[in-house]
């Protein structure tokens, strides 16, 4: 790469090494980028949608499939397979998008990613066996896998002084595409039980009777992919200074030609800056961006938040549809969706009015460490639910309901981990060109983890209650220890973010 050309793009991307806690509160904000912004954060709003539209049914859609041979305490083993087995095909083909768009361009990624997302969730509400579930589900994390292309974009669009604006927004986004997933799974699945003299009527919608829920995000993801292909501008600094140095030369040939081929000593470097030979990043070693510390802890603290965090999405659903006898709750999935649906907009207003100010008033570091905490009493509500409705004589009364609202409360609170993460992980960047490789490596150890966490926690839950490991709560016990664990490394992530 030219070294001047280099130098050029590195103070371009200098942004990307956040301000100090004083310089977060003091400096002048630059406006965002509205409309860019927003694109950007519908698309990264599928992965929530199409990742939590399954949880109110997909336990009973594993039932009905008839793999676990009508033993419901199976359902947690298989249920687990197809949670998990979105983010393991996320996991595989995350490095790649990131690296393929260092090439190409973010912008076709992301178009790409929408396209094929919208057509793997038709095949998955169209799905009868059990293993065409599998393989769409897997579909879906594969064309998810862009979702560190759109962070990218993100970072490259903002700046040191409203970063943390805009990542204060991807907690709402998030937040609100998990609270659409579950209100459109728990109240369209099974349309034409739900309403017989209408959909009941339609022989389609009783041969597949999850494809209703499935098909709204799927129009969702075919909306945002023609809305993008004619507003989404690129972001690749590359692809914008190779664009713009074509400009250039063009507006200089032009008046070449009408100053009679007159030349001013210019042509040799804008034609080389034309060719975009030097204008090109060269994503590093994986290698190398692995040896930095900084970078090793704040994957090891994403690597403890995405495993106890997909962990309690699925415990949800899960332990609220068990049978009260077993130790869940008994709820249909139409008032799972409609109790998370309702979280989902609190949690979304909570996350808009104060993830930045809290940001700003006591730092990511402390932040981190008071939202992860949290996860200790959201994981420590579900015995305490399942003691109080059994105390109950199996009624979920009014006590069942405030434990369940603390634990509504502290879930939001620990929602704000992530964009604190992704804060030290913006921080810990070696250099600009690391920009993509780094953010994939963060969605490789994040979509490992939750490929792991919910075959575990589904699994372990079965097992608890199969063999009452514990009285049947062993599963709990352990999500403690892993939290504990996340917590202490925690500690080891730097004071300030640097100025």
């Amino acid at each position: 790469m030219d070294r001047a050309r280099g130098l050029e793009i590195f103070r371009y991307l200098r942004f990307l090494v956040l301000p100090s806690k004083d310089e977060m509160s003091t400096a002048t904000r630059t406006p965002l980028p509205k409309l860019q912004l927003a694109i950007l954060m519908v698309m990264l709003g599928a992965e929530p949608i199409c990742n939590s539209v399954i949880f109110p049914f997909v336990n009973q859609f594993v039932r009905e499939t008839g793999v676990t041979n009508g033993d419901e305490r199976k359902t947690g083993y298989y249920a687990g397979i197809v949670e998990s087995i979105f983010f393991v095909a996320e996991c595989l083909t995350v490095l790649w998008w990131g690296r393929a768009s260092d090439r190409i361009g973010r912008r076709p990624i992301l178009l790409f990613g929408m396209l094929g997302l919208s057509f793997s969730m038709l095949s998955f509400g169209l799905s009868s066996k059990y293993l065409m579930i599998v393989v769409s589900r897997c579909a879906q994390g594969v064309f998810n896998g862009n979702v560190g292309v759109g962070k990218n974009s993100i970072m490259e669009i903002t700046d040191k002084t409203n970063v943390a604006d805009a990542f204060a927004v991807y907690p709402v986004v998030w937040a609100t595409g998990s609270t659409l997933g579950p209100i459109i799974g728990g109240s369209l699945a099974r349309p034409a039980v739900r309403w017989p003299d209408t959909f009941g009527k339609i022989l389609f919608f009783q041969k597949y009777p999850y494809f209703l829920p499935c098909a709204i995000p799927g129009l969702y993801a075919i909306m945002v992919y023609i809305f993008g292909s004619i507003f989404l501008n690129e972001t690749l600094p590359a692809k914008i200074a190779r664009r713009r140095a074509n400009d250039t030369v063009e507006s200089a040939g032009l008046l070449e030609s009408d100053f009679h081929h007159t030349s001013y000593g210019t042509d040799a470097g804008s034609e080389t800056a034309a060719r975009g030979e030097e204008i090109e990043f060269k994503s590093p070693p994986v290698s190398s961006i692995l040896s930095s510390r900084p970078i090793l802890i704040s994957l090891t603290t994403h690597a403890f938040l995405s495993f106890v965090d997909q962990s309690h999405q699925v415990l949800l659903p899960l332990m609220y549809s068990t049978s009260i006898p077993l130790g869940g709750l008994g709820f249909q999935p139409a008032r799972i969706g409609a109790i998370m649906g309702v979280w989902g907009i609190c949690n979304g207003i909570f996350q808009w009015l104060f993830f930045a100010k809290l940001i700003r008033k006591f730092g990511p570091r402390t932040m981190f460490r008071v939202s992860f905490s949290c996860y200790l009493v959201c994981i420590g509500a579900y015995p305490a639910m399942s003691y109080l409705t059994k105390q109950a004589g199996g009624i979920v009364d009014s006590k069942v309901y405030a434990v369940m609202l603390v634990q509504f409360m502290c879930y939001s609170l620990s929602f704000m981990v992530y964009g604190c993460n992704q804060l030290f992980i913006l921080d810990a960047l070696p250099s600009p060109a690391a920009l993509a490789t780094t953010n994939g490596l963060a969605q490789i150890v994040s979509s490992v983890m939750r490929s792991l966490g919910p075959g575990f926690t589904a699994s372990m839950f079965s097992l608890s209650l199969e063999r009452q490991l514990a009285g049947g709560y062993m599963v709990y016990w352990i999500l403690w220890v892993v939290i504990i664990l996340g917590i202490h490394a925690s500690s080891k992530l730097p004071m300030h973010v640097k100025g």
